[in-house]
């Protein structure tokens, strides 16, 4: 092995660890929402440039890219970290905890944005590759629809920044700090919000015999839901339909005209999400209409199903396995019903999602007590780094 050749190590970054971790707070600190990450992008940028990327801005709205290349290599790799908070106001106690009340880091993209920082000061520093690096800077991961990747999409990342490959990561609670977790084939769930007004006739809560009473038929129809999936799915299938919401009227002695539900509907296939929707449509209104009534559905597709390829899940598997042993590392890991725009990426190249632990007994995501583990940051910045190695391997060159 050539001198300076050695793969990436935790113990490189040094003392650029306590450098990253002040990073990481001041996002924690200064928190912003989807399609509000000016300040988060603009720091993000500055790095990359001191580092000697060439720097992007404004891709899909806030979005950052930094490329960096290195001998004479034409293969090209993506990695991508999202940017954005969440309408949450923290109850952690820390003192790096946000200061914008209602605004928080309780997903960890503080930590998935400090994490690929760290890379890309060490894969700057010893460019022990050849190729192409591109880093993906994502705004908007948590906007539900219209999302930071479609934007960036849109926008002709791929076009304007190819990429062989492209690779994410998330922190998962539940899981041991630093312990890595992965899933060829469908790992995330496609998340659908499905809006289901059923409209009746209102009256006096005194002459029900006069009205045709939408609660009553909304009621009904919760309970005719629950066989969506259990008589319409294959049972070696997984599939979810929530009702997460229910309203209708207002005082105790009128009978509304309507009542409204909000249904979450995910899914890992397509032909199963399109059964889906089909069987809630046309439930939804067969059910209404046996009462009288009329049903209105309203479907709004989110995030797709997230697909990791065989090969690059493999890689990134072994990478893994190399920085923290086979017993840090699960593969395969159970799919997650939660939903992640990182699949529309996945659409568009090869790639790999996979998840780090964030501690077995840490806060779940989306809690107001929840914290990014600062362990990670050396963990996930040297995985990196280390795979941009081994995909982009740079062999003898001085």
């Amino acid at each position: 092995m050539i001198p300076g050749s050695e793969p990436a190590s935790m113990a490189d970054l040094g003392d650029f660890g306590e450098t990253l971790q002040r990073i990481r707070h001041h996002i924690h600190r200064h928190p912003e929402l989807s399609y509000e990450e000016a300040d988060t992008a603009a720091l993000v940028a500055e790095r990359l440039e001191a580092w000697g990327y060439q720097v992007t801005r404004g891709v899909g709205g806030h979005g950052v890219v930094g490329t960096l290349k290195a001998g004479t290599g034409t293969r090209s790799i993506g990695i991508r970290a999202d940017m954005d908070a969440l309408p949450i106001r923290e109850l952690t106690g820390l003192a790096y905890a946000s200061v914008h009340d209602g605004k928080m880091h309780a997903c960890g993209h503080d930590g998935h944005t400090a994490v690929l920082l760290g890379a890309a000061y060490q894969v700057a520093r010893t460019r022990q590759f050849d190729g192409t690096v591109h880093l993906v800077f994502q705004p908007a991961e948590e906007a539900g629809s219209d999302s930071g990747a479609q934007r960036m999409i849109a926008d002709g990342l791929f076009e304007r920044f190819p990429c062989d490959a492209i690779f994410g990561l998330h922190n998962h609670p539940g899981a041991p700090t630093g312990a890595f977790l992965f899933r060829p084939g469908p790992f995330m769930a496609a998340c659908d919000t499905v809006k289901i007004t059923v409209i009746g006739k209102s009256g006096h809560a005194a002459r029900p015999h006069l009205s045709a009473d939408p609660i009553v038929m909304a009621s009904s129809l919760v309970m005719a839901l629950q066989t969506v999936v259990s008589r319409n799915i294959d049972p070696t299938q997984t599939a979810v339909v929530t009702i997460g919401s229910m309203h209708a009227g207002h005082v105790a002695n009128v009978i509304p005209d309507r009542a409204t539900l909000e249904l979450s509907v995910r899914s890992f296939d397509d032909d199963v999400r399109r059964t889906l929707e089909a069987r809630i449509r046309t439930l939804a209104e067969g059910h209404v209409a046996a009462y009288g009534g009329r049903a209105e559905v309203d479907v709004v597709r989110g995030y797709p199903v997230l697909v990791n390829s065989e090969a690059e899940t493999e890689l990134a598997r072994q990478v893994a396995v190399e920085l923290v042993g086979e017993a840090n590392v699960v593969a395969p890991f159970s799919a997650i019903a939660g939903s992640e725009d990182f699949a529309y990426f996945l659409q568009q190249r090869p790639g790999c999602f996979l998840r780090i632990g964030n501690g077995a007994d840490a806060p779940m995501l989306h809690n107001a007590h929840y914290d990014f583990a600062d362990e990670n940051l050396a963990i996930g910045a040297t995985f990196w780094t280390r795979l941009v190695e081994r995909y982009l391997p740079a062999g003898t060159r001085p």
